[in-house]
């Protein structure tokens, strides 16, 4: 009798503990920032969380998704750009996941498959751009490789937010052309900045000439004033001719003031 009732308590202690266990077993914790997949003997029934959700234990399967961003580091891509010159290029993308049942069903690993196609878009994009573009307008390639790269995630239930060119790498030939175009240039801009400074002078000359021309007494101010600068700035004797017409201008000037008092 004893022996029964031990072995009746041995069996209920080993029943409670297997209940513990399957109930252990059925409660599960996800954070705010995760999701849980729940399938059913293979058929999905959704997400669940964030906190504390229970499961059928053995029948249910849960998969947990982050639904934070994920930044991704796509490696160099050696590509060759529209206009023949081949340049090295990386970048980087942000996405997240913004549909956990896609992102488990749709794809086999959703990381990989945007890491991927992240690479082959970058080469396709820049395939199809100018060296002057990539280097100029570089938020234009970064804004048409987010469109690309989002439009193929969609179905997979990720986001790409963000796609930023980090680094474009040259040929050194390549670098030494550029330098020289960006010397020419300089050189050209120099050169116009002297034109453009060399004919704003003439004009100066050709309306100076033409109010001398008006004023014949303007030039022979102009003498004694070139007289007063070399007395000024040399202690010698010089020696200046006086043109007649200064005598002639000046005869003209003391005539007007006669006639005037008269």
């Amino acid at each position: 009798m004893g022996e029964l009732i031990r072995f009746l308590f041995s069996g209920l202690g080993v029943a409670l503990v297997f209940l513990i266990l399957i109930l252990i077993s059925a409660i599960r914790v996800v954070q705010e920032y995760e999701r849980g997949v729940v399938f059913r003997l293979g058929r999905l029934r959704g997400a669940k969380g964030p906190g504390l959700f229970f499961i059928i234990p053995i029948i249910d399967r849960v998969v947990k998704v982050d639904l934070r961003v994920v930044t991704l580091d796509i490696p160099s891509q050696e590509c060759i750009t529209r206009d023949n010159v081949t340049v090295k290029v990386n970048a980087v993308a942000y996405f997240r996941v913004v549909d956990p049942n896609d992102a488990i069903v749709q794809v086999e690993d959703y990381r990989r498959a945007t890491w991927q196609i992240s690479q082959t878009t970058l080469r396709s994009v820049l395939g199809q751009s100018d060296l002057d573009e990539l280097l100029i307008h570089r938020d234009e390639i970064n804004q048409r490789l987010q469109q690309i790269i989002d439009g193929a995630t969609a179905p997979w239930g990720v986001k790409v937010s963000m796609v930023e060119v980090k680094d474009v790498e040259l040929p050194d030939s390549m670098k030494r052309a550029m330098a020289r175009q960006a010397e020419a240039e300089r050189e050209k801009r120099a050169k116009i900045i002297h034109a453009e400074g060399e004919y704003a002078a003439a004009q100066q000359l050709r309306e100076a000439a033409t109010m001398i021309a008006q004023e014949p007494a303007a030039l022979q101010l102009r003498y004694l004033q070139t007289l007063t600068e070399i007395a000024v700035e040399k202690n010698s004797t010089i020696i200046f001719p006086v043109p007649i017409e200064f005598f002639k201008a000046f005869a003209q000037w003391v005539s007007k003031l006669q006639s005037e008092e008269a």
